[in-house]
């Protein structure tokens, strides 16, 4: 099976096209070489994928003929354990800089507060 498929339908990618491109631009690793999204992918094909600052280190299980739901495509690999607890331990470090971060405002100016914006704009200009 095509590297870019077994990804799309193992629901890494949403579609086959962003698979391929992931696979061009060297964010998916097959046994540990960089290589095309034609490449043909066999069960126990080790893959290291990169998306979104996230890593997974998989084996591949099975090779599926379709695209299956989420809870089935779970099943298409294995996870190493330590890819597991970096990928959770990096998302526990995003999600307290983001509630660390306040947001600039709390929603956008009202009509009052535009109108006041406006006017400072134009006496300043």
């Amino acid at each position: 099976m095509r590297l870019d498929k077994w990804l799309w339908a193992a629901r890494f990618y949403k579609t086959r096209a962003l698979a391929a491109e992931a696979v061009d631009g060297g964010k998916v690793h097959l046994n540990g070489q960089r290589s095309k999204p034609g490449k043909m992918v066999r069960i126990g094909s080790r893959l290291a994928i990169n998306k979104n600052g996230l890593e997974w280190d998989i084996e591949v299980a099975v090779l599926p003929a379709q695209r299956r739901p989420a809870s089935e495509a779970q099943t298409f690999y294995n996870e190493d354990p330590a890819s597991r607890e970096r990928r959770f331990n990096a998302t526990a470090e995003r999600r307290a800089a983001r509630a660390a971060t306040p947001l600039q405002t709390a929603s956008k100016p009202n009509k009052r507060e535009r109108r006041l914006i406006h006017r400072f704009k134009q006496d300043n200009s």
